[in-house]
């Protein structure tokens, strides 16, 4: 089976399901919520539910579902942040479609284990183009087709055409009555107006510690976690978001930086400073958020270790800290210098000896 079983939301899955058999599903529907908790997975479960011809949850062994499964449905369609293709201003639709076909191909390959789209990789005009075209055909093999647009907050707005921003928002509002199109994010509000407005919107939750450990339960995805033993740091760091553990080093790399960091500050300030410029420093404002959600998860552990030994000062100690963390995060989020930010929060946790 090339993609993995589809684990955790069951009861959101038990839901649409439901709304499935009684055909009162929304045609255009947003499944928003954090990062990596598998949200395109559970829209690719809803679109094989549509397609299966069984009377409730998906067969997985008719047609429809082997063909799901396998990312070649050709009435499961699926777009995703690619980069962007040459002389993208004319390009032929077919050179787009076939460029996806390789794509999905390699996530299939991978069982849909995938590491989130870097900041270059976008959802650009001739990709609403080509959907439009597809959404008027008549379905291939099913009674139906499905469109999934993952990562919807990657639309490029500023390269699309007036008249295929029309055509897409006019199909998202009165899509034809045999297709489903289901877009996913995990910043709704980065969103477009104009989309958010046309579409029914559910939130996805992440999934249960338990959960994640059936997720890494399986081969392929401990192997794609870093292979070994997943420690508890980095569980609790993944906040409920299988994703999160995809790429075991990047996630390993974080707690050690963080630990790195915070016992730079420890040793006073001319060690943080030093720390400061030297392993705080990222080009990847993503890997630097990650290292930050490492600083607050260790120093809540250090707080409540602290605690538990009667030492109420080094547990006060940290949980300032914390919020010194959270302030950086902030700062973070905006154009701030890793390193800049860096340095102040190591100069603050030096001070207050956390």
């Amino acid at each position: 089976m090339p993609f993995l079983p589809l684990i955790g939301h069951d009861a959101l899955r038990e839901r649409l399901s439901e709304q499935v058999s009684r055909g009162a599903l929304p045609a255009s529907l947003l499944l928003q919520g954090p990062p990596g908790i598998g949200k395109q997975r559970l829209a690719l479960w809803l679109g094989q539910r549509l397609l299966c011809e069984a009377a409730s949850a998906p067969c997985g062994v008719c047609q429809h579902c082997t063909y799901a499964l396998q990312g070649a449905h050709p009435d499961l369609r699926w777009y995703f942040p690619r980069p962007r293709l040459k002389d993208s201003s004319d390009i032929a639709l077919e050179e787009v479609a076939r460029d996806y076909a390789e794509a999905i191909s390699d996530r299939v390959a991978a069982h849909g284990l995938y590491a989130r789209p870097d900041g270059s990789q976008g959802i650009y005009v001739y990709v609403a183009r080509l959907i439009v075209q597809q959404a008027v055909s008549t379905p291939a093999m099913a009674r139906r087709k499905v469109f999934i647009v993952g990562d919807a907050e990657r639309m490029v707005p500023q390269l699309s055409s007036q008249e295929a921003a029309n055509a897409f928002l006019k199909l998202l509002e009165e899509p034809p009555a045999d297709t489903t199109i289901i877009l996913t994010s995990s910043e709704p509000g980065a969103l477009l107006p104009t989309i958010r407005s046309r579409v029914v919107s559910l939130r996805v939750p992440a999934v249960s510690d338990a959960e994640l450990r059936a997720f890494l339960a399986q081969p392929e995805a401990a192997a794609a976690a870093g292979g070994g033993a997943v420690t508890v740091e980095r569980l609790m760091l993944a906040h409920g978001a299988p994703g999160a553990l995809i790429g075991g080093e990047s996630g390993a790399l974080a707690i050690d930086r963080a630990r790195a960091l915070l016992d730079a500050a420890r040793r006073g300030r001319e060690q943080a400073m030093r720390a400061a410029f030297v392993q705080g420093s990222s080009k990847a404002r993503g890997q630097f958020a990650d290292v930050l959600d490492a600083m607050t998860m260790l120093l809540h552990e250090r707080s409540r270790d602290a605690a538990e030994k009667g030492d109420g000062a080094a547990a006060a100690s940290s949980a300032r800290a914390v919020r010194y963390v959270e302030e950086a995060k902030r700062a973070a989020e905006g154009n701030a210098i890793p390193q800049l930010v860096t340095a102040r929060l190591l100069d603050q946790l030096a001070e207050i000896g956390a």
